[in-house]
């Protein structure tokens, strides 16, 4: 298991996303989760997204930004 730590803007790096400070916010200005929507079933990941998102080593960044987008 990797334990090092991983930072929003490494996670969005990894999703394939722009990860600037600019264009972190814009997408989660763009991109609102609605409360019982899991944040890998939302339509705006493709599964390589989706299945990255289920990764356990990236549990805490992926809730950091569950918490972002809603």
């Amino acid at each position: 298991m990797d334990t090092s730590y991983h930072s929003l803007k490494s996670l969005f790096s990894q999703l394939g996303l722009e990860s600037g400070d600019e264009q972190i916010s814009l997408f989660i200005d763009c991109n609102t989760l609605q409360s019982l929507v899991l944040i890998e079933d939302v339509p705006f990941w493709n599964e390589g997204q989706k299945h990255f998102i289920e990764d356990t080593d990236w549990s805490e960044v992926i809730d950091e930004s569950d918490a972002l987008l809603r």
